[in-house]
């Protein structure tokens, strides 16, 4: 595919990106890589009744090639594979239809997919689906993910064995001999440039001979799984650029699509813009991430785009509107109702109140509620849907309870919502703020043997690496302690529950002491302990009160997670809520202690995040 700026070159039938030709360099691929690896679609795919989130990973190749539009303005390529019962067992059970448009005028081409699954066929799990592009290593040293996220990056090269160290994971490689003598010293690992689905819109690398850009545009996140703070991978050392569809990261096997027998399922993935740009002097290279952010504005305006051929991706015509207001009730912050300020909201495929979060089949829409509550979610496409939400400050999920169906062309003025958040008395105390991540805690400084560069003195200051070792650091000899109105949780309540490593190199898990006190008890009244975690991993919760040693303890939460969170430099993963009743006879008057004990302990790994935390009185209480 050519229009004069840019030349794509496309194996056929296959449908694997072997070059792209631009600004005078021959190919922005890496041209000493097999051609199968430069620029592709891949997925991941097991068996029914399988486990976990891997499988078998498949670079899947057309059979199949047609040019489905032809003419002086665009150019719509097509390669196909279906899938028939002779291929059971070998091929993951899906009809796949790989797309590539270029414009007139265009510096760059768009590619989507549309994935089927006829009901008939065998079920199956997805772990994941993405697109991968492999750079030239000799030109494009640059990345940038974010304003305050993009640095010169290592070589692959850097990553081996006679130069790197490998660290606790796979992914985490300490760079003791690079090429370049600059990054000695320093943590590589892709997950400490990963971003949320909602500022996940542009990314890529930056060639300074000559000055080129080469960006992966994402300008809806629609087609997304796991909701707009869901996390993915964005450009890592590779150079790599990817775009990320469906993906366990963050969440684990609750994020992984499992079709069931009979299931009948297709989806569009996609269209992305794969952006090139340029710049004639070498004074204005970084000017380039600039421009990029400038073209991912223009491409998210032009969304959803009108000329994709296929009829299984609505034109703007054929979609919907939504719009409303919402505010929250809690009768213990304020007697009238306060605008939902901030407020996510969205729609997403049929559930239980917070599913949205787990959901990977279907498409999801959202928006953020102005600071009087109102909103305005457009270009829906038709079909059933949940009004979801979330609202910084406070704790829980709000779902509409009535059914909404967006027809083509309808607008729908939903009116006043109100939301409850749970709450059954008034607060004692609380630590933390109800928004789904553990950022307001106190995160360490990364031991100096482990630095990435790019986070020191950075606002995610949590995506260094091994700071759940630090831990053991601070608190040598005892868990944490934190008391009620002396301690400060920004300074005294670590980000993350994790294990202590013992001398002999096993694993013990920590209990943590909440200490406050209280004058008058209702000893006949229910108290309610509100958890909420920002993300669990392996992990079991164990809540006690007045008693570490109570046997079974008061509340558990059960083996739960899969999130890899702390591994993966996050400050969140999985939202999980606990409601516990304490009966106020377990309470004194006096200094009472709630004991925090995370049980497992095989790993260094595991461990919890807490969101938010709060003690309420009973309802009946004058106190």
């Amino acid at each position: 595919m050519d229009n004069g700026i840019i030349q794509v070159t496309i194996s056929s039938p296959d449908g694997i990106v072997t070059g792209i030709q631009y600004n005078g360099i021959d190919n922005l691929l890496e041209v000493e890589d097999e051609e199968v690896h430069r620029g592709y679609w891949d997925l991941v795919w097991s068996k029914t009744g399988s486990t976990g989130t891997t499988g078998t990973f498949d670079v899947f190749k057309g059979t199949s090639f047609k040019v489905v539009v032809e003419t002086e303005d665009q150019v719509e390529v097509s390669f196909t594979r279906t899938w028939d019962i002779s291929l059971e067992g070998d091929v993951v059970p899906l009809n796949l239809d790989k797309r590539f448009i270029l414009l007139r005028n265009s510096p760059g081409f768009y590619s989507y997919a549309v994935f089927e699954h006829l009901e008939e066929w065998p079920p199956f799990n997805l772990p994941q689906v993405r697109i991968v592009f492999k750079l030239r290593k000799d030109k494009f040293h640059y990345m940038a993910v974010a304003d305050n996220r993009q640095r010169f990056m290592p070589l692959p090269e850097d990553r081996l064995l006679d130069r790197g160290q490998p660290l606790a994971t796979p992914e985490a490689v300490l760079l003791v001999n690079p090429v370049e003598p600059e990054f000695k010293g320093e943590v590589d690992d892709k997950y400490q440039y990963s971003s949320e689905n909602k500022d996940l819109k542009v990314h890529g690398w930056i060639s300074l001979n000559p000055p080129v850009g080469f960006w992966q545009i994402t300008p809806s996140s629609e087609f997304r799984s796991g909701g707009p703070i869901k996390q993915n991978l964005t450009s890592h050392v590779g150079p790599y650029c990817l775009a990320m569809f469906l993906s366990a990261h963050y969440a684990g096997e609750d994020l992984v699509l499992k079709l069931n027998p009979g299931e009948p399922w297709k989806k569009v993935f996609g269209p992305v813009f794969l952006y090139l740009n340029s710049v004639s002097s070498e004074d204005n290279d970084f000017s380039l991430w600039e421009d990029a952010k400038n073209q991912m504005l223009r491409e998210t305006q032009k969304w959803p785009y009108s000329f994709p051929a296929s009829e299984d991706f609505p034109k703007p015509d054929q979609r919907g509107k939504v719009c409303g207001r919402l505010e929250v009730q809690d009768r213990y912050v304020s007697y009238e109702p306060i605008p939902a300020n901030g407020a996510y909201i969205g729609l997403a495929p049929l559930g239980d109140v917070g599913s949205w979060q787990r959901e990977c089949k279907g498409y999801q829409f959202w928006t953020r509620a102005d600071e009087d509550g109102n909103f305005t979610i457009d270009n829906i496409r038709t079909g059933e849907y949940n009004i979801c939400a979330w609202v910084p400050g406070f704790i829980g999920d709000y779902k509409y309870d009535v059914v909404v169906n967006i027809t083509e062309g309808c607008d729908i003025s939903l009116g006043d919502l109100i939301y409850e958040p749970l709450r059954n008395g008034p607060t004692l105390w609380e630590i933390g703020i109800p928004d789904r991540t553990a950022a307001e805690f106190y995160i360490p400084d990364p031991d100096p043997k482990y630095i990435n560069k790019l986070y020191v003195n950075h606002p995610d200051r949590y995506r260094q690496y091994g700071l759940w070792e630090r831990y053991a650091d601070l608190y040598p000899d005892g868990d944490l302690v934190f008391t009620v109105g002396i301690s400060d949780y920004k300074n005294d309540w670590f980000f993350a529950q994790v294990n202590r490593k013992k001398e002999d190199g096993t694993y013990q898990g920590t209990t943590w002491q909440i200490k406050f006190m209280l004058r008058d008890v209702d000893h006949t009244g229910t108290y309610t302990l509100r958890l909420a975690l920002a993300t669990a991993h392996l992990a079991e919760l164990q809540v006690r009160v007045n008693d570490p040693k109570s046997d079974p303890p008061l509340f558990t939460t059960g083996e739960i997670g899969h999130d890899n969170t702390i591994a993966r430099h996050g400050i969140h993963g999985l939202y999980r809520l606990y409601n516990i009743d304490v009966a106020g006879v377990e309470l004194v008057e006096g200094e009472n202690i709630i004991f925090l004990t995370q049980a497992m302990n095989t790993d260094p790994l595991q461990g919890i995040m807490y969101d938010y935390i709060r003690l309420e009185c009973p309802p009946s209480t004058s106190s």
